[in-house]
């Protein structure tokens, strides 16, 4: 069968979305996997499904470029409000979207009639301090696990040998965000992401990071921070009831692919 879809990217984290309103798509953690290699498929960290919900504006699946599905991905559900908004399905510039991680509130800013930036109410985050390998690190909770590690220097890492998705202190798996604080209101990030390897960005990993960065004193809560990720930036805002994000969002190209 023939599935058309739409690349799109957040901070150069890009998925392949498929609008499944009126479309259902069988066994998408293999779709995932064989759509999202950069040479032989079409190239992304993996695909979106667009779905009906009977809670929310619309529903959002997420299935990472190994096939496994993760419960949120804030670079994308950001796409999803720009694909909704700027195809006519859900024309407000306030919208729900339901996750496995519950449902996000999400809210437009538009520029002659297409999204140009979202911002998205993430809900509450949980930090705590956990000991890894002896060293005290900082473990978040934002819909997915993270552990943020601070670090003098980001840029020299080989984060593929430092992160910790498969160590046996996660049973699930854990994406990893490295970061190094700038100053108060402005940090930089790299970020190895469970399913997928290293990203270009992570909204749930930059809201872990300022989460962490506030809970370590590093930040202010209730202030805007700067997150630098090697994809561009997101601006960050902690606060006793939820983290706020704010990034921009765009569509790449349309396409079609036969399965």
């Amino acid at each position: 069968m023939e599935l058309n879809f739409t690349k799109m990217h957040g901070c150069g984290n890009d998925y392949i979305y498929f609008n499944c309103f009126e479309t259902e798509i069988d066994s998408p953690e293999s779709l995932a996997v064989k759509l999202s290699d950069r040479h032989y498929g079409v190239g992304g960290d993996g695909i979106i499904l667009i779905m009906r919900s009977d809670t929310a504006d619309a529903r959002m699946r997420m299935f990472n470029l190994d096939g496994s599905e993760g419960r949120m991905c804030g670079n994308a559900i950001r796409c999803v409000a720009k694909y909704l908004y700027d195809n006519g399905i859900v024309k407000k510039t306030q919208i729900k979207i339901e996750t496995l991680s519950g449902i996000k509130e999400l809210f437009l800013t538009v520029t002659e009639d297409f999204v140009s930036s979202v911002r998205v109410d993430m809900g509450e985050a949980k930090a705590k301090k956990v000991t890894v390998d002896g060293e005290d690190d900082i473990y978040v909770d934002v819909g997915n696990p993270h552990l943020v590690l601070f670090c003098d220097e980001v840029d020299s890492i080989d984060i593929s040998n430092e992160n910790y998705e498969k160590h046996n202190a996660f049973e699930d798996g854990v994406n990893t965000e490295f970061i190094k604080v700038i100053d108060k209101n402005h940090l930089k990030m790299r970020v190895w992401e469970r399913g997928s390897g290293e990203t270009l960005a992570c909204g749930t990993g930059a809201c872990a990071a300022v989460t962490a960065a506030v809970f370590n004193g590093y930040c202010e809560k209730g202030e805007d921070i700067k997150v630098s990720l090697l994809g561009g930036d997101l601006i960050i805002n902690y606060t006793d009831e939820a983290v706020f994000m704010t990034g921009g969002c765009e569509k790449v190209f349309d396409g079609a692919v036969e399965v």
